[in-house]
């Protein structure tokens, strides 16, 4: 199965993320296709057969600028994924209240209007109780493995 992962950094911290998630799903037999820099041609390209999206939250809850070309070409050109199985990793602090990992809120509001289903829960990395978030991600990941063989 092909797994276009997703990533929006600011400090490179989402993007680490990735790149372990990338390997961690090559490892489980998984085709994972990651690139930060990803446009729209590229990942229609790529044809993915699943999706996952790691990204960090900025300012009021707003994705980083990195990720905000690629997210506006997927609303304004939405591929038909209708069905296709996604996942999020959501990366904030918590004190910031409200938007913590509002960015990952919104991807969340993007794959329903891409009809991208959620195989399991978001998970939301806390940078105010963790320092390594690669770690952290390690069982959500293996488990993402397990629900997309279904």
């Amino acid at each position: 199965m092909k797994v276009a992962i997703l990533s929006g950094s600011v400090y490179g911290n989402a993007e680490d993320v990735a790149r372990h998630a990338q390997r961690l799903l090559a490892d489980a037999g998984f085709e994972a296709w990651h690139d930060p820099r990803a446009q729209l041609p590229q990942l229609l390209e790529f044809a993915p057969e699943a999706l996952l999206v790691v990204t960090s939250t900025t300012g009021m809850g707003e994705l980083p600028d990195s990720f905000v070309p690629l997210y506006a070409a997927l609303r304004d050109q939405p591929p038909a994924w209708r069905g296709l199985p996604g996942g999020i990793i959501a990366l904030g602090d918590a004190s910031y209240g409200d938007t913590f990992c509002g960015g990952g809120e919104l991807v969340r509001e993007l794959f329903v209007e891409l009809g991208v289903q959620e195989v399991q829960e978001m998970l939301r990395l806390d940078a105010s109780e963790t320092v390594t978030p690669e770690a952290d991600a390690e069982p959500w990941i293996a488990a993402f493995a397990q629900a997309l063989r279904g």
